[in-house]
């Protein structure tokens, strides 16, 4: 699924995309950049506030993807369009460790979730 050309595109000051606010009914409804929906059908200035505020952030944090074998996979996100997701293996920063990437869907999917602490 690709972004709708209804949805309207939020960026910060600096131009960075932030997500989207999808028109529903009086209202908008947040969308993340992984696709993911952040409120219910919210105000305008309501969704511009929340973006703003979630910011990019999640980007950075650990993600971990569900492999086809049944395990999970602790990655990192490199790479978000609206077309897929691109994560690599968690390597800690470790430069012997051969890089292993995964690409999967937008939105993002289930078998991708953030990893729990």
């Amino acid at each position: 699924m690709a972004v709708d050309p209804t949805w309207i595109e939020h960026r910060r000051g600096d131009r960075e995309r932030l997500g989207w606010m999808r028109p529903e009914g009086e209202g908008f409804v947040v969308i993340d950049l992984l696709g993911r929906e952040l409120t219910g059908v919210v105000d305008w200035f309501t969704a511009e506030e929340t973006l703003d505020a979630t910011g990019i952030g999640y980007l950075a944090e650990p993600y971990e993807l569900l492999l086809d074998d049944g395990r999970w996979l602790c990655v990192r996100i490199t790479e978000v369009s609206t077309d897929e997701i691109r994560v690599k293996r968690e390597d800690w920063g470790a430069i012997d460790v051969p890089l292993l990437e995964h690409t999967v869907e937008f939105p993002i999917p289930e078998r991708l979730r953030p990893l729990e602490s």
